[in-house]
Formats: structure tokens, C-alpha cells, sequence
């Protein structure tokens, strides 16, 4: 049992990896798809990410260095904030139904949703991805669990602004006043 507790943080994260590849087989055709160097800059940066996030023992020092003391309250606190984020993520996803693609696409069809979580951020699954790994980070305590939200980050932010720009060429006008009225990843902040 202490082993499933110790744990859970990545158990969480592989089931929701699970869940995501088994959805991504139900979408709409692609009508057009962000370039792979963009794609493939991703795929290799959020591997950096996880080797950062999982590999406890990494031989290098100063990426173990302990920002603040562990404690069993903020590993509790990191195991919300993950299972939150998580949550969030996946009701985004199933919200958004087959308008979802892991690349920036626009689809056959495609539909501008702006309701369900939609209606409070207008990229709820970078939202909810972003507070579970907060809540790694907390729970882990570590420079190297901070470096690797940083690198995710730094790529959702640049596909984000890929998607904002191709869902104004999508939908004009609409996605402005969307914009305008929903924040992109903190209500009512950012």
C-alpha cells in the first residue's frame, strides 16, 4: 500500500497518458495540421520533461536540489492538485469532443466550442495539464520537477499561440469576441 501511496502521482499521470491515446482514436478527419518540425520540437522537449519529472536519481547534483522541505501535507496537497488538474483536463477533452487533436489542426467540421470549461479558460486542457504538474512540483519539492514545468509551459504557450492564431483565421470575428471574454489558461487573469 505504501508503494501505490509513494506513487500515486505517476500512477495518476499514466493513467490519464492511457486514457489520451485511447481517445485520440475517436476525432474528425484533419483538414489542415501544424507543421511537424513544430510537432516534433514538442514530442522531444516534453520527453526532456519527463525524464526531468521521473527520474528521481539523476546523476546531476543541482537538478536534486530540494527548493523546500518535503512533508507528507504537501505530498496530500500534490496528489489534489495533480488529481484537479487531471480532472480538468479530461473534462476539456471530453467537452471538446472530435474537435480535439495532440497536434494544432483545424478539422473537418470544426466547431468552436466555448462552453463547459470552455467557458471559463479558451485552453482548459493546457489549464488542467499546467495545475497537475504544479502539483508534482509541490509535492516534489525538487529544481529538477520546476525546470521540467518550465519546459512544458514554454511548449503549451507556443502552441497555444499557434492555435489562437488559426482559430481566428478559422472563426474571425467570433474567436475575437471569445477572446475578448475568456481568458486563455487563469480566469479572469491571464
Amino acid at each position: 500500500m505504501r508503494l501505490l501511496y509513494d506513487n500515486l502521482i505517476t500512477l495518476l499521470w499514466i493513467a490519464f497518458f492511457v486514457y489520451w491515446q485511447i481517445m485520440a482514436a475517436r476525432t474528425k478527419t484533419t483538414q489542415r495540421l501544424e507543421p511537424a518540425s513544430s510537432r516534433i520540437l514538442r514530442v522531444v522537449l516534453f520527453a526532456a520533461a519527463i525524464v526531468l519529472f521521473s527520474w528521481h536519481t539523476i546523476p546531476v547534483q543541482w537538478l536534486r536540489i530540494q527548493l523546500w522541505p518535503q512533508s507528507c501535507a504537501l505530498y496530500n496537497v500534490g496528489i489534489a492538485m495533480t488529481a484537479a488538474g487531471i480532472a480538468f483536463a479530461v473534462w476539456a477533452r471530453v467537452h471538446l469532443a472530435g474537435n480535439w487533436s495532440r497536434s494544432v489542426t483545424v478539422k473537418e467540421n470544426h466547431e468552436l466550442i466555448t462552453s463547459g470549461p470552455y467557458r471559463l479558460v479558451r485552453h482548459p486542457i493546457y489549464t488542467g495539464l499546467l495545475f497537475g504538474l504544479l502539483g508534482a512540483v509541490v509535492a516534489e519539492g525538487q529544481v529538477r520537477s520546476l525546470i521540467a514545468l518550465g519546459l512544458i509551459a514554454w511548449v503549451l504557450w507556443r502552441k497555444l499561440r499557434l492555435e489562437e492564431a488559426w482559430m481566428r483565421e478559422e472563426f474571425g470575428n467570433t474567436y475575437a469576441e471569445y477572446s475578448r471574454r475568456t481568458a486563455a489558461l487563469v480566469p479572469g487573469i491571464l
